[in-house]
């Protein structure tokens, strides 16, 4: 299947879901996710702030700031086709929604690549590979090209975003680890 195809069945696939599925499938995920010592032991997280129909990330970015970690997420230049990691504070101020849904913050104070422990990753579609298929845009397969990035990458979604095999091409970059409500399953791709 390519991607185009393997998208629209998982965005139909997405919207399927009920919200009160979503909230309890997103709590079970972001407690796996707070379990894993790639959490417990990183100060600095690089999170995404979820769009319609994506897995919840509220949860565990509030349990983050309770244990005094940083929470940065990406601030999109649609210009320039790059995203910046900057810090953030609240959920609800200094942040835009822009087309799609997506919530991209006005401002924040840049978080240097390399502070970065663990990205927190969105993605459409995710492989027993750690292949991931995002939006289309490539914007977090250039971040995670930056060879000052270290963290670990850890994609973030619902179980049944899993499929057999994720079309990829060179330029894709895969994830170290996906958390669902299910499971936590590392791959070996460092």
């Amino acid at each position: 299947m390519d991607k185009q195809r393997l998208r629209q069945q998982i965005r139909t696939q997405l919207k399927a879901i009920t919200p009160q599925q979503r909230i309890d499938m997103s709590h079970k995920a972001c407690k796996n996710l707070v379990d894993t010592p790639e959490f417990r032991n990183a100060n600095t997280i690089m999170a995404f702030l979820s769009m319609p129909h994506e897995i919840e990330t509220a949860p565990f970015i509030l349990y983050a700031w309770q244990h005094n970690k940083t929470i940065a997420v990406p601030k999109i230049s649609w210009q320039q086709r790059h995203m910046i990691a900057v810090v953030i504070n609240s959920l609800e101020t200094g942040i835009a929604t822009e087309a799609g849904g997506l919530k991209n913050p006005v401002t924040g104070i840049p978080v240097p690549i390399e502070d970065i422990e663990l990205v927190v990753t969105p993605g459409l579609a995710f492989d027993n590979k750690g292949n991931r298929l995002g939006r289309g845009g490539s914007y977090y397969d250039r971040f995670f090209s930056n060879e000052k990035l270290h963290a670990t990458k850890c994609a973030f979604a619902f179980a049944e975003q899993m499929v057999n095999e994720v079309p990829i091409v060179e330029s894709d970059r895969p994830v170290d680890m996906i958390v669902t409500e299910k499971e936590v399953t590392y791959f070996n791709n460092s």
